[in-house]
């Protein structure tokens, strides 16, 4: 029963993390909201907990802090259990050409991007491996699938998450625990994307006359599929990459 299940989503204060939260808490999951502002998690879990029979908290860590991500856990699990659904979306984008990039640049993407799902994944682990169930969604990217002028270090840290993914399947498997990777298209309104839109070099108009499904993406389209993939009903779906992004990849 999903109603018995905790989840923690990163990243969750907006955009795709907070549709995966609100989408999670509809299935009849406890959802941890983490982001870095105590009010901006609480607003979020305030409209879950609005809901009949929504149960949500708002965690307050920086992923690449490992005991700021342990005292959230530790928290999520004294209000609601064992954490054993985790939604890997907390990141960072930049545009930075090649030539310019810097190794604090790089490292900052590294640590927030791969480290920090590392790091969040760890400290949930073992109340998966107690249950003999667990589910593990990296919110990737197309990019590291494409490639992306300008992104060295934002591919690199999301094709290390898809890479990432496809071990822990391996590894965590025999626990009952699958590990599966969403690399999202072209997804507007977020944060991320308002943020990005006056230094990304195709125009909307263009990714959306190019897109097969003639688009761009919604946050809730990720939630959808971070909804089944959480699912026991998934369980025999393990190490994948799920493209969601209206056909701009196909293979």
């Amino acid at each position: 029963m999903m109603s018995d299940r905790v989840a923690i989503v990163t990243g969750a204060a907006a955009g795709i993390g907070r549709a995966i939260a609100r989408r999670l808490a509809e299935d009849g999951l406890s959802v941890g909201v983490l982001d870095l502002k105590q009010d901006e998690v609480d607003a979020v879990a305030d409209e879950i907990n609005a809901k009949n029979g929504g149960r949500a908290i708002g965690l307050v860590a920086s992923v690449t802090n490992r005991p700021q991500v342990q005292a959230a856990i530790d928290k999520l699990r004294a209000a609601f259990g064992p954490v054993t659904v985790v939604v890997n979306n907390a990141g960072i984008s930049d545009f930075v050409p090649f030539e310019e990039l810097t190794d604090d640049q790089w490292d900052l993407m590294l640590d927030i991007n791969l480290k920090g799902a590392f790091i969040v994944t760890q400290i949930a682990f073992p109340d998966m491996k107690e249950a003999k169930f667990g589910r593990i969604v990296n919110i990737s990217s197309s990019s590291a699938q494409t490639g992306a002028k300008g992104m060295t270090h934002y591919s690199a840290s999301k094709g290390g998450m898809m890479a990432m993914t496809r071990t822990w399947a391996v590894e965590l498997g025999p626990y009952g625990v699958t590990a599966n990777n969403i690399p999202p298209g072209s997804i507007l309104n977020t944060k991320m994307s308002e943020e990005n839109k006056h230094r990304f070099p195709i125009p909307v108009e263009t990714l959306v006359a190019n897109n097969p499904v003639r688009r761009t993406g919604e946050p809730e389209d990720i939630a959808n599929a971070a909804s089944w993939l959480v699912k026991e009903e998934s369980s025999y779906v393990t190490g994948q990459t799920i493209g969601v992004n209206g056909g701009r990849i196909i293979t």
